[in-house]
């Protein structure tokens, strides 16, 4: 143990825990995804799968128009392919539109505590949706018709609204369903970011720890440490050198800092490494005296005897 009233003529230096992390080795925060902001659409990823939905989109009204002018012709009608196709447009339109509304009532459903939330969240969704389509997709229609100097008539119907609302259970049901997996992958993968893998192994522990001096810094291997104590408004450092570091701070802070090195209390003011224990000695008293491997020795007290019981098969009573 060194004397205090040598701290003066020490080298006092302040511990520096993990301040040189990279801006990049932050984890990501629960609730983003890498690159995301947070909004509706605002990751590169969530574009991707508005693009593709609007792809999917247009090629089913496509293949919609065509059928229904071919339907057309073979019962002698109009087929009128360009009206059929601005048609299918002015809807396709509208759902790419409302799609925000669909992620964010799958991103509420999957946080509602119970099924009859969700299912409340759900049918509120899949109503206010169609209703907006609906209206949406009409007055694109009237406006663009008037514009151009026609007219269009919607024959609005319990019948026709029927129609169109199973139209768009179907719609609601498809994207609903890809944007539910979609969300479920990339909560899988925030698990995997923030939570190591279990066949990942534990992640080493740092074999180093920096001590700082102003603009200094001494580095020191946990496994260096013999024992740290308590020295007035310092903590002293003792190495297995026989070199002492006498730095500002509290003895309650190393032990936080230090206990993932098995370097534990022994006493109210030391700290002593337990790896580079040899052997322990028990008084009757109850307190202790550890001997480490390079012959120095380290009194502990009874009240913390049982930070050492893991060497009772090494020590011999006094």
């Amino acid at each position: 143990m060194a004397d205090t009233e040598n701290a003066p003529q020490t080298e006092r230096v302040e511990p520096v825990w993990d301040q040189d992390r990279e801006r990049g080795d932050e984890p990501p925060r629960l609730g983003t995804s890498p690159g995301t902001s947070g909004g509706l659409l605002g990751t590169s990823g969530d574009w991707t799968i508005f693009g593709a939905i609007a792809a999917v989109a247009l090629a089913i009204g496509i293949v919609n128009a065509l059928s229904g002018a071919q339907d057309a012709a073979w019962r002698g009608d109009s087929s009128d392919i360009g009206r059929r196709l601005f048609w299918e447009a002015s809807s396709i339109a509208v759902i790419l539109l409302l799609l925000p509304i669909l992620v964010l009532a799958i991103r509420r459903m999957r946080r509602a505590p119970s099924l009859v939330l969700r299912a409340g969240i759900g049918v509120a969704a899949l109503l206010g949706f169609s209703a907006l389509h609906i209206t949406g997709m009409v007055w694109i229609r009237k406006l663009v018709l008037w514009l151009a100097g026609g007219a269009y008539d919607f024959r609005f119907s319990l019948a026709t609204v029927l129609y169109e609302f199973r139209k768009d259970a179907v719609a609601v049901l498809l994207i609903g369903g890809t944007l539910w997996l979609l969300e479920s992958r990339r909560e899988l993968k925030r698990a995997a970011i923030v939570t190591p893998s279990a066949t990942a192994g534990p992640s080493p522990l740092p074999d180093l720890i920096w001590l700082r001096d102003g603009a200094s810094r001494i580095r020191v291997a946990p496994r260096d440490i013999l024992w740290v104590a308590s020295a007035g408004n310092y903590i002293e450092y003792r190495l297995t050198d026989g070199t002492q570091h006498l730095i500002r701070g509290t003895l309650a802070t190393a032990e936080a800092e230090l206990a993932r090195f098995h370097i534990v209390r022994v006493h109210r003011t030391k700290l002593a490494n337990l790896d580079r224990v040899a052997g322990v000695d028990l008084n009757p008293s109850g307190d202790f005296e550890l001997t480490f491997d390079n012959g120095q020795t380290l009194g502990g007290s009874r009240r913390y005897r049982s930070s050492v019981t893991a060497f009772g098969d090494r020590t011999t009573s006094a």
